[in-house]
């Protein structure tokens, strides 16, 4: 005990936290665990109220939940990194994401509420039939809630642990067991509702301490620069920063950074957050809406908040980190401190620029940083304890489980997703690297996932053999199809990645997305031409309960009345495309947002104004579609 005492008690010796600091986060901390003790007994009567809150939550606290979650720790180390080495058109690899955003808005938020899963893996037996639908339930909810989840909360930890280091003097074993305990006594104890309530305050915080970071990055500039005014007019002409600010990527940089994410990757890859027609923790909190109508509302706040409203502060952090801290020996000389730089990376450089807070804007921004990995570590695990118990435990290794039963296998799922989380995350580098692996795994599903609710001929097997296919693919070209030689761990993607394959690629990574995407594709529309599709009377009762709308499901109807059984659906059928222009006019929207800040940033008057009106004009199009369509 003694040993252990000594070890916490040095766990902070350089910590650049101030007494001030460290009040700040400490009540930070005792306002979110009496938020999480005042909900644990409603959390803990059944499984909808542990994971889903008892379906009856309302649009603002879901959307704030949703966008809370996104803004995590590794979020704005990941947009710095990007930007470093990319500039700010790098960030086109997650902004294009938005289109794949505003299709579930208007399309599929209502089509998941009014499915009453309970979650999204369960719609494979609702969806599918046979055991094929059987075994994809078991098998997506391991591969998705198990493989994916904790790939993304190991990039979340491996942020923590580069906060840890940098301005507490923690070790990365250090920070993770520190960080751990305190989001497993929120997540085991307050389930969903706990979650959904403290994400709230944690969004707020959250910005505040973006912004905080972004107002005194700028002070911290050095005296030579001039200014924010100064830093922008030497990006715009130092050749050393050439392209450094364009929103729209330049010559060769165009087809990798735009083009392939605007054309293929928003709607062909799964990646947690933007899936193609909805997935995981998003589905979970449209599910939980009281109504079709705050589950549409929850999405679109969140799309909205997610591309609009929060990324320029990260992005001033990381342009005047690049005053501060060119090169990344920089940045380990200015925290001698460090117990391990082998991390360190470009994306380092925002923790590092947060020394320049003065005491209590410090512990602000601590508090945020925590509240970010509380928030999407939370998420992660409620969602993911959802699949291991619901889906797996109760679904096949003991049906007659009890309510209370369920919910203590969540609790269990819980820490050991954590654990597992954490190793992982011992074993990365930098967040990009899991970003771009997830991508690539994810390739060629996303077609698939859209078309599903809209056309009877796909099955539980397309379903299947796209996500193997795609893996596959992934794994060979991202740590097979290498040729032997050590290379810079940015020219491969994934190369350094837990296996830490060294070589170079035999093909040109810019052709990975495109090639996987075609391949995965083409191997489950021969599926669906070549098995047998889903039992009649599954599709029947699926089209009856969600009424998806369009011509892929005219044959079912058409069937159904020469049987003398026609389908009465329960819902109105969707307007496919209303909706398709509603998604458009969105894009519109929150991108001319978007780009018209970036420019009054960079004091370029004329585009800001362009894309003011083109926001103003497209948000009041918008709106009109939504309010015509609630009256």
């Amino acid at each position: 005990m003694g040993n252990f005492l000594d070890w916490l008690t040095a766990a902070g010796s350089g910590s650049m936290m101030s007494p001030l600091d460290w009040i700040i986060v400490a009540a930070y901390f005792i306002i979110i665990l009496g938020v999480g003790l005042s909900v644990s007994r409603r959390a803990g009567k059944n499984a909808e109220s542990f994971f889903l809150g008892g379906r009856s939550q309302p649009w603002w606290l879901l959307g704030f939940s949703m966008v809370a979650t996104t803004f995590s720790t590794d979020t704005p180390n990941l947009v710095t990194d990007i930007v470093r080495r990319q500039g700010v058109a790098g960030n086109w690899s997650w902004w294009a994401f938005l289109l794949t955003g505003m299709l579930t808005v208007f399309i599929y938020a209502r089509l998941w509420r009014r499915s009453g899963v309970l979650t999204d893996v369960e719609f494979y037996e609702m969806r599918y039939s046979g055991k094929w639908a059987t075994f994809l339930r078991g098998f997506r909810a391991v591969y998705l809630g198990f493989l994916f989840n904790v790939l993304v909360m190991a990039t979340v930890s491996l942020a923590a642990i580069k906060i840890g280091g940098i301005l507490l003097g923690l070790t990365p074993f250090q920070t993770i067991f520190i960080a751990s305990i305190v989001v497993l006594l929120i997540c085991a104890i307050s389930g969903f509702e706990g979650v959904l309530l403290t994400d709230f305050l944690l969004f707020i915080l959250a910005m505040v301490g973006a912004i905080a970071a972004a107002v005194f990055s700028i002070g911290a500039l050095p005296e030579s620069v001039g200014g924010f005014s100064g830093m922008m007019e030497t990006l715009k002409t130092d050749p050393k920063y050439e392209n450094m600010l364009s929103i729209v990527p330049q010559g060769k940089d165009f087809f990798t950074l735009m083009l392939i994410p605007l054309a293929v990757q928003w709607w062909a890859s799964y990646y947690p957050g933007a899936e193609p027609g909805g997935g995981g923790y998003l589905v979970q909190k449209m599910l939980a809406a009281k109504d079709e109508k705050n589950a549409t509302g929850a999405t679109l706040f969140f799309n909205v908040a997610h591309y609009a409203l929060r990324p320029w502060p990260w992005i001033i952090v990381a342009l005047a980190s690049l005053f501060v801290f060119p090169t990344i020996p920089d940045i380990i000389a200015a925290f001698p401190h460090l117990k391990d730089t082998s991390i360190i990376s470009h994306d380092a450089a925002y923790p590092a620029m947060l020394k320049f807070l003065p005491a209590g804007v410090l512990g602000v921004m601590m508090a945020s940083l925590l509240a970010a990995y509380m928030s999407t570590i939370g998420t992660h695990l409620n969602w993911g304890a959802s699949y291991m118990a619901n889906d797996v435990y109760k679904r096949f290794i003991k049906p007659s489980a009890s309510a209370k039963e369920v919910v203590w296998i969540g609790r269990i799922s819980t820490l050991v997703l954590l654990i597992v989380s954490a190793f992982i995350a011992f074993r990365l580098t930098n967040a990009k690297q899991a970003f771009d692996l997830i991508v690539m795994m994810g390739a060629g599903t996303g077609l698939l996932l859209i078309l599903r609710w809209f056309w009877w001929r796909i099955n539980a097997i397309c379903e299947f053999t796209a996500m193997i296919v795609s893996f596959v693919i992934a794994v060979a070209l991202t740590f097979v199809l290498v040729r032997g030689g050590q290379t810079p761990a940015d020219a491969v993607i994934g190369t350094e990645f837990i296996c830490r394959v060294p070589g170079a690629p035999i093909i040109n990574p810019m052709y990975h997305l495109p090639l996987n995407v075609a391949i995965t594709t083409i191997a489950w529309l021969i599926v669906a031409f070549t098995t047998n599709p889903t039992d009649k009377k599954v599709l029947r009762e699926f089209v009856a309960k969600t009424n998806p709308g369009g011509p892929g499901w005219k044959k079912v109807f058409k069937e159904a009345e020469a049987d003398g059984q026609p389908i009465q659906t329960t819902a109105e059928a969707t307007n496919i495309p209303k909706g398709i222009l509603q998604m458009v006019l969105g894009c519109f929207s929150v991108y001319s947002a978007l780009f018209a800040t970036g420019y009054y940033l960079y004091g370029s008057w004329v585009p800001a104004v362009i894309l003011t009106v083109v926001f103003v004009a497209a948000a009041t199009t918008l709106t009109l579609t939504i309010v015509k369509k609630s009256k």
